[in-house]
């Protein structure tokens, strides 16, 4: 009887719950180590059995290092991480890490957006600066880390446009183009993304941990 193939061991867990996250990582990984099975050695936290982490940092920074930390200590793997959201320059930084609970509820993108946009009422389009922010950070179980941050710049819409993407997507327009988040192409938005930003610059650190 032939044996069965057994999986190969995870080594490296992506702290979060998010599908989307995981995708991009095996992307950004899946020609960059040899030998590396992305889609069986590279898992999230709930495939590794860890509950959320609590977001108790005050800055994106210290949210992606507490969840890449705590997610390295349960699993004993090396963990990544990210924290992400948008920073308004006439706001002092705000919604920042309340970005997505800025309505009061987290994950209402309706409601964050319809009080971001109120809030901004009288603000004129050469005064609506704006980017998005990501932290991504790498723990590993022994104690060392690396965080890396990205930014896509841009400026505030007066009215949401397009469907595509979430959060303040539809609203805010990267420096140098004539459409919103909302309105790009997926693979678009990926290369310019402050996610991408952010992993692309920790990308050296992991690809060196792993092999």
């Amino acid at each position: 009887m032939p044996e069965r193939d057994t999986p190969s061991p995870a080594r490296l867990v992506l702290a979060t719950h998010n599908a989307g996250k995981l995708r991009e990582l095996r992307a950004l990984l899946r020609d960059a180590v040899p030998g590396l099975d992305v889609d069986t050695q590279v898992i999230d936290a709930g495939a590794a059995g860890v509950p959320d982490v609590v977001e108790s940092g005050t800055t994106f920074e210290e949210n992606a290092l507490l969840k890449a930390r705590a997610v390295a200590e349960a699993t004993g793997l090396p963990a990544v991480a990210d924290d992400s959201g948008l920073a308004v320059d006439v706001l002092g930084g705000a919604p920042g890490i309340f970005s997505a609970r800025w309505a009061g509820r987290h994950g209402d993108d309706s409601a964050n957006l319809q009080l971001l946009l109120s809030q901004l009422a009288d603000i004129p389009i050469q005064k609506r600066a704006a980017q998005f922010v990501c932290a991504a950070a790498l723990a590993l179980p022994g104690g060392t880390d690396v965080v890396k941050r990205g930014e896509l710049q841009g400026v505030l819409l007066e009215k949401p446009r397009g469907e595509g993407g979430f959060g303040y997507d539809p609203v805010l327009q990267p420096d140098g183009m004539e459409r919103s988040c909302a309105e790009l192409a997926p693979e678009e938005k990926n290369a310019i993304s402050h996610r991408a930003k952010a992993f692309s610059a920790l990308l050296p650190s992991i690809v060196e941990i792993l092999n």
